[in-house]
């Protein structure tokens, strides 16, 4: 069985064909262009779509919060204008005549992970990634825990500090303004203006000086009271980590450090540990619901 997966994001689309084994060919990745709106980006979803053929279902992940019985974008962010409320999986049934399934794309990530990543020796587990903003993604019996309304895993909108509102729906105090990657770049700016991804500020780290340094001491305690707060309420036997930052080991080998000192003595096991699929988890995750979990909506969760 072939599985044509799509993974959107606010930065690049990824296609391919994903086989039972897990493995992806026939891979192809394209700019999102974003700013064009949801409409439109579904339209070139749809066109690169139409070059494959041989597949018997399609999966999509996908940036934003997916209503979990219908398949449509229940919020996304302004980095994709006007996507909240498009009906991805209705759209894609209606034009390619296969059964298709919708994913947020860090629980597809999360999917992956637990098939054939990371979390392949986990029941249990979360996943943390750590880009434009933070996405989380809960595992329970290898299966996403959905919550009340389907949305669980916001990790990035979690209150941190005093809380300070800047906008009518943003907070300064929250984690992903505090830990992602684009918080440390942000500041990054101010000790060094040609910093501009989190790859430019590693690049440097080793010739910036003490102000990159400290900079770095100070986002790696940000990242590890995040990691810290979920331990101590799951308690789960692994956190996973993800995104472009998190594939330099001695990295996460030091937030596992600092996040250990910040736990209580009896949930020290917890292991932090990096993801293994890289950008094509996505892809690998939502090919996954059709193979194992067709019933991944759960009886708990409501409908509209």
């Amino acid at each position: 069985m072939n599985i044509l997966a799509c993974d959107i994001g606010g930065t690049r689309i990824k296609l391919g064909l994903c086989n039972t084994a897990g493995d992806i060919t026939e891979y192809q990745e394209y700019a999102t262009n974003a700013i064009r709106g949801g409409v439109q980006l579904i339209e070139r979803v749809m066109e690169l779509m139409s070059v494959y053929s041989k597949y018997e279902a399609i999966a999509v992940s996908t940036a934003g919060q997916v209503h979990p019985v219908d398949g449509s974008i229940r919020y996304a962010n302004p980095n994709i204008p006007n996507y909240t409320g498009v009906q991805v999986k209705s759209i894609l049934e209606e034009r390619f005549h296969k059964p298709v399934m919708v994913e947020n794309d860090v629980n597809a990530a999360a999917l992956g992970e637990a098939w054939v990543g990371a979390g392949h020796s986990f029941n249990d587990f979360i996943c943390l990634t750590f880009g434009t903003g933070i996405g989380g993604a809960i595992v329970i019996e290898r299966k996403i825990y959905k919550g009340f309304k389907g949305s669980a895993g916001e990790f990035g909108h979690m209150l941190m500090h005093p809380v300070i509102r800047s906008t009518d729906t943003m907070w300064d105090s929250m984690y992903e303004n505090l830990a992602s990657t684009t918080a440390l770049v942000k500041k990054a700016q101010e000790i060094d203006s040609h910093i501009t991804s989190g790859k430019d500020f590693f690049a440097k780290i080793d010739v910036g000086g003490a102000a990159l340094e400290t900079l770095l001491h100070s986002w790696v305690c940000e990242v590890s009271r995040g990691i810290a707060t979920l331990i101590h309420i799951f308690n789960p036997p692994a956190v996973i980590v993800g995104g472009g930052i998190m594939e330099q080991e001695w990295l996460v080998s030091r937030i596992s450090d600092c996040t250990r000192e910040l736990l209580l003595d009896s949930f020290k096991h917890t292991e932090i540990i990096p993801a293994r699929l890289g950008n094509k988890a996505g892809l690998i995750g939502a090919a996954s619901l059709f193979l194992f979990h067709q019933d991944h909506v759960k009886k708990n969760v409501a409908k509209k």
